[in-house]
């Protein structure tokens, strides 16, 4: 199926999301979308699968002009979306998310459980998916419930499949596998939209690359005439530093000293098992790990989110181990979560609101009956201005903003207090070149003030041009801690298990 979308123009007021955008999807394509965050992407893509409507231009399919009002009319016409936030229901099993909203009866109103299994089957063996009809979303690893998503668009009769952003949550392991999915699917006839902002992927999967800026198409490219450079200056307008630009550490006195500590899970399982480390004031500790080892956990424990089962966390030889959060906060310890639209933000709240959700008792934004609006907002435009999130006022709710803009929010809150520990997970995922290099320059500045520094991310290429140290974490606990000269197939071995005596170091 070919698809066309041609002079799409969209506007939300006064600020231009799409203007004038063409683009050509040809069958058994993986077209590559790529762009900052609030450039344009999701909105067009929405678009197209009906979730918005367009002020201007058309959607053609093979040639013809097809109207889109609602998903509905996108799925008749043969084309799914597959979100970044996925659209499961977590209590459900496979086969209810599969079928919902479609489901087959025999004869009403029964549904018919087993000829929905049995094609949902069908269907996964068809592209090589290895999935449970039965087991129950919640239960299933991210990559899985992906794969659900997949199959849910693919039962719809798509030929054609919108990707928003679907590695942003998926380990390297993960990825490697979605890329054979890819394939697999292109060479069963499926066109494929692919938004990301992962360059590497897009030199490695796509046929044709797009790239927007401030609601426009820059240009149209192939991986065979551009590289990561090249893109990432189309994306961003400039050059584009890609390697982080860090002097060596001067590490002074511990700041953290984390001792044999134990901590559960939700099911009561111990995930972090008798860790221990430290954290010297002006040092990046990068802790690696697939994702599932035990790093959620850890940090919850080392912000106050979690109690430990066992073992000791001191701050500058306070003890918090056990402390409210509340605690960990006024000690010094400032935390980017890795997942910041649910721990980071409250999207209903305006920036402002969100810059000083943890300093709601500091006398600056106090008043004897309330809060201190006038100080509340006056701190929202330096902060707006001070660290370039980009939106129309310092009063615009943190759910208009696009991920990298989000993040930003949540890093200048958290950089706008005294800080002696700053814990960042996963601190760009999901962000475009342009963020990402804004974020590891503001994690080098706090570390070259003179802050103790950990980050926990699932990229190697960030741990490594990061840490000054690297802890490897497996199955909740550290098999190495090890320098950012150690080769990556080094780290791979302890990633996978390999004790340290194990690895040649």
């Amino acid at each position: 199926m070919k698809l066309e979308l041609r002079g799409i123009t969209k506007r939300f007021g006064t600020l231009v999301a799409n203007h004038d955008v063409n683009l050509v999807v040809n069958p058994g394509e993986i077209h590559c979308l790529l762009g900052e965050n609030g450039a344009g992407k999701s909105t067009l893509m929405n678009i197209l699968y009906g979730l918005l409507i367009p002020d201007e231009g058309q959607i053609l399919i093979d040639d013809e002009v097809v109207t889109i009002r609602d998903p509905k009319d996108a799925v008749g016409h043969g084309v799914g979306m597959v979100h970044q936030h996925f659209m499961l229901i977590p209590v459900f099993n496979v086969v209810d998310n599969v079928i919902l909203g479609s489901e087959p009866v025999k004869p009403w109103p029964v549904i018919d459980y087993k000829a929905a299994a049995a094609r949902l089957l069908d269907l996964a063996n068809e592209y090589n998916f290895e999935i449970d009809p039965q087991a129950t979303i919640e239960n299933l690893p991210i990559g899985t419930q992906q794969r659900v998503e997949i199959l849910k668009a693919l039962s719809h009769h798509a030929s054609v499949l919108i990707l928003d952003e679907p590695t942003a949550v998926l380990t390297p392991q993960e990825t490697d596998a979605f890329m054979v999915i890819l394939r697999s699917l292109k060479e069963s006839g499926k066109s494929i939209i692919f938004i990301t902002h992962k360059l590497r992927e897009v030199l490695a999967l796509a046929d044709v690359i797009t790239v927007m800026r401030l609601g426009e198409v820059v240009g149209v490219t192939t991986p065979a005439q551009a590289d990561e450079r090249k893109l990432a200056t189309m994306m961003v307008g400039r050059d584009v530093n890609l390697m982080v630009d860090k002097a060596p550490a001067s590490p002074g006195e511990v700041v953290l000293d984390v001792r044999g500590i134990y901590v559960e899970d939700e099911r009561g399982l111990t995930s972090v098992k008798n860790v221990s480390f430290e954290v010297r004031a002006g040092e990046i500790l990068a802790v690696a790990g697939v994702q599932g080892n035990g790093q959620t956990e850890l940090v919850e424990a080392l912000t106050g989110m979690r109690r430990p089962s066992a073992g000791r966390i001191t701050l500058n030889g306070v003890e918090l181990a056990g402390e409210p959060v509340r605690r960990f906060l006024d000690a010094g310890i400032g935390h980017v979560p890795e997942d910041r639209q649910r721990y980071g933000l409250v999207p209903t709240l305006s920036i402002s609101d969100n810059l000083v959700l943890d300093q709601l008792d500091d006398p600056r934004f106090r008043r004897r009956f309330g809060r201190n609006l006038k100080a509340i907002k006056n701190n929202g435009v330096q902060l707006v201005e001070r660290y370039d999130i980009r939106a129309q006022s310092e009063e615009v709710a943190v759910s208009a903003l696009s991920g990298g803009n989000q993040q930003k929010v949540v890093m200048a809150r958290e950089l706008s207090r005294e800080l002696k520990l700053l814990i960042c997970s996963q601190p760009t995922r999901g962000l475009d070149v342009g963020s990402v290099e804004f974020m590891h320059r503001q994690i080098v500045a706090i570390r070259d003030s003179g802050v103790a520094v950990i980050i926990v991310s699932s990229e190697l290429d960030e741990v490594v041009a990061l840490g000054d140290r690297i802890a490897v974490l497996y199955d909740g606990d550290i098999q190495a801690i090890v320098p950012p000269t150690t080769s990556r197939e080094e780290l791979g071995l302890l990633m996978a298990g390999a004790r340290a005596e194990q690895v040649t170091l």
